[in-house]
């Protein structure tokens, strides 16, 4: 009785929300298995199937898989609509109050909903033109228009969640404030409206900036920058903004960002971080900061799986620093230590950091993350070195116990599955065995198997719920990605890099100055954006500034991951500190006292790799 009650208390508003949440879960959960999938059986096909004489064309496995790829990373956005976990810059409206606070989320969800309304008209004009000009795809042999219904869909649905938060924001305000929000958003249009005339890289950088300064989310706001540069400038024919978001994304490497996703999701429920800590602990548990060190051993190792400095602090920290603090180690100094070498996560190869860049840079995704691995050593060296002063400054001893080779050839043994995953995504790329793309395909469906099947800790109830969380999470670089595409499109049009280069260089043509400008700049850039982002925005602009000077696109990539990965560890957008601030139940301003000497050793290895490009070309150099 009392749920019938309730069930008819709700308005058709909330249920029909509740049914569209639930339907986009399913979907994302099958699309993401069925893309991943399919990629394997691509794998199997070529290696085994072939080989025992079966001869049969699936040129369309690939371009089926990159299709259901599109589909899920755009109708994943208004998930991460609805739950507030789009990437966005919230300095300026930390330091609001309350009221203002209120009225600023009304103002987001206005610029959202405008241009969620532009893609989903842009979007349904490219269907009317399929429907009057048909193409056809490559390998399914199946009208575009198919696989456009997503833009119209994606963003329909977005408008539908963007119009849920307004509706719930503006319960809580008064009339006056949702009269300010209105004022606030005219205010923004009025140079499009007054027809001002502006060089196109003030309309682009001008109000790029707005935006964040807003706390629009930073995708959001690079399509509303080049939204409103078309309508100011008349740079490009609006309706090209549609079909950009579409075709910068259809890329089979960006498909490896969500499969690396899941695949570290998968291995951190699996228990595979679980036996590589205890491999790690075994070895160098009993030296004098032992567990420490054992937790940044891990964190290297589980960097090869995941991809994500997040995901690395979130997977080994919830296991090592309760470890920590039960066997004395101060709390914030755990923390501490699992947040930076977390931001190994991003160096050591698979890293979904690099794989941006290689695709936004058009260099090899193996060579640069070949590139990662000996700066991402080198980080966990420094690591180490400090941990070590530290434990002996503290007293931090280790466990009273001796090595026992049977004891740690029963933990390898236990270990086994978890350790053969980096040989199998790094041994098959660099082989030539398969590509990037495949290899996180590969990964995902080796984690899939190993956590329900081998070792049994997934449940299968609790796949959807981690297939729909991973293509959530991928969906905030994606459609990043995607806007970032039509915003790169006006600025090469403009050659915006080109003058921008030209500019910095006539500061100064030495190498040293202009590395050291760009490191800063770009260590300010980590503190408050997100790493995808900075990525996706800078490196049109600082790459032709680098090459000009002679440094190396795969070498500068990792110059500007590393800036980025120390961002990770420094406020106020330093995601990692979060994470791992959030497991020992304190702020962020308690545990930076325990982040500066780790950053510092950070640091200095970012200025040995910035300056002696060996660190990063000798692994790639050997691809030659």
């Amino acid at each position: 009785m009392e749920r019938t009650i309730e069930l008819k208390s709700r308005t058709f508003w909330d249920i029909l929300c509740l049914l569209d949440n639930h339907l986009e879960k399913a979907f994302l959960a099958a699309g993401l298995f069925a893309s991943f999938t399919l990629l394997t059986i691509q794998v199997v096909y070529r290696y085994v199937v072939i080989k025992l004489g079966v001869s049969a064309s699936i040129s369309w496995v690939e371009e089926l898989a990159r299709f259901l790829f599109i589909w899920i990373s755009y109708l994943a956005v208004p998930v991460a609509v609805k739950n507030d976990s789009m990437v966005k810059i919230d300095v300026v409206y930390g330091l609001l109050p309350e009221r203002l606070k209120a009225v600023n989320r009304l103002i987001v969800d206005i610029l959202v909903a405008i241009l969620a309304v532009v893609l989903y008209y842009e979007g349904t004009g490219m269907i009317s033109q399929q429907m009057v000009y048909p193409t056809y795809t490559a390998g399914l042999r199946i009208p575009y228009m198919i696989p456009y219904l997503i833009l119209p869909i994606g963003f329909g649905l977005t408008v539908l969640r963007v119009a849920q938060s307004f509706v719930r924001h503006m319960r809580k305000c008064k009339i006056i404030d949702l009269a300010a929000a209105a004022v606030v958003v005219a205010i923004v249009f009025l140079p499009v409206l007054l027809g001002m005339q502006f060089p196109v890289a003030l309309w682009i950088f001008g109000y790029f900036f707005v935006f964040l300064v807003l706390s629009v989310p930073i995708a959001f706001s690079l399509g509303l920058a080049s939204v409103m540069t078309i309508l100011g400038t008349g740079v490009l024919p609006m309706g090209y903004t549609a079909n950009i978001a579409f075709n910068g994304v259809n890329s089979v490497p960006i498909m490896a960002i969500p499969f690396f996703i899941v695949a570290g999701n998968l291995m951190g429920a699996g228990g595979l971080s679980r036996r590589l800590l205890s491999v790690a602990d075994e070895i160098l548990g009993r030296f004098t900061g032992g567990l420490a060190l054992a937790t940044i051993a891990t964190c290297v190792v589980f960097a090869a799986m995941s991809g994500s400095g997040p995901a690395t602090v979130a997977a080994i920290g919830g296991l090592t620093i309760p470890a920590m603090i039960e066997r004395g180690y101060d709390k914030k100094f755990a923390a501490a230590i699992v947040a930076c070498a977390g931001a190994i996560g991003v160096l050591i190869p698979p890293s979904n950091p690099f794989v941006i860049y290689a695709i936004s840079s058009s260099t090899s995704i193996g060579k640069v993350f070949m590139a990662g691995i000996v700066p991402g050593l080198l980080v966990a060296a420094a690591l180490m070195v400090i941990t070590v002063y530290l434990a002996h400054k503290h007293g931090w001893k280790g466990e009273q116990c001796r090595f026992s080779a049977k004891r740690f050839a029963s933990l390898i043994w236990d270990a086994k599955w978890a350790l053969f995953v980096p040989i199998l995504v790094l041994g098959g790329i660099y082989l030539g065995i398969f590509t990037p793309t495949e290899a996180a395909a590969v990964a995902a469906f080796y984690g899939l198997i190993v956590g329900v099947f081998i070792y049994k800790e997934i449940k299968p109830k609790e796949l959807t719920e981690c297939f729909a969380e991973s293509c959530v999470t991928s969906s905030v670089v994606i459609v990043l990605i995607g806007m970032a595409a039509i915003l790169c499109n006006i600025m090469t049009l403009q050659k915006i890099p080109v003058i921008v280069a030209e500019y910095i260089t006539s500061i100064s043509d030495n190498r040293i100055i202009i590395l050291l400008l760009i490191n800063i700049m770009l260590l300010i850039t980590g503190t408050f954006m997100e790493a995808a982002a900075a990525i996706v925005v800078l490196t049109p602009i600082l790459l032709p500034v680098v090459t000009l000077l002679g440094v190396d696109p795969i070498h500068f990539g990792v110059i500007m991951v590393l800036n980025l990965a120390i961002g990770f560890v420094t406020p106020p957008v330093g995601v990692n500190l979060f994470v791992a601030s959030g497991i020992i139940k304190t702020s962020i301003k308690d545990m930076m006292k325990s982040v500066i000497l780790p950053l510092m050793a950070m640091i200095v290895v970012l200025i040995l790799v910035t300056y002696i490009p060996a660190f990063s070309l000798w692994l790639p150099g050997m691809m030659k």
